[in-house]
């Protein structure tokens, strides 16, 4: 029986020149910080997807949403194989945690935490350099 990977996204949401993290509530990675993101449903488009995400997780609209690029190491999830297309975009509105967010934070791009969830610590190293350059 052939398997197919998971399709995720994630998005990286800048408020304020701040970086929007969340604080997982369930497991994998229960507690620890993590760009907001989830599975793409059936018949969803991935942009529709990291919209909709970011607005269950962060209570956020995004604006300028743009394509980081796409995350597909097998093991880059306990759960199994799961490609994740990441975004990035501007927050707009009041940042409030929800969904199977616990927590919200806002960061400093050079004082975000180094022991996140998934890649996400290589997913934002490639966004600062993306950013450095812009």
């Amino acid at each position: 029986m052939r398997m197919s990977p998971s399709l995720a996204v994630d998005i990286l949401i800048l408020f304020n020149n701040k970086l929007v993290l969340i604080k997982r509530g369930k497991e994998p990675f229960k507690d620890s910080f993590a760009i907001p993101g989830g599975f793409v449903e059936y018949g969803e488009a991935v942009e529709s997807a990291a919209i909709r995400e970011a607005k269950e997780e962060t209570d956020l609209e995004v604006a300028e949403l743009s394509l980081l690029g796409i995350y597909s190491d097998p093991n880059r999830d306990p759960r199994g194989h799961t490609i994740s297309i990441v975004f990035h975009g501007k927050g707009i509105g009041i940042p409030k945690a929800g969904s199977d967010a616990k927590e919200l934070f806002l960061f400093e791009l050079d004082k975000v935490p180094d022991n996140l969830a998934f890649d996400h610590n290589k997913i934002i190293q490639d966004f600062m350099k993306l950013f450095r350059r812009g």
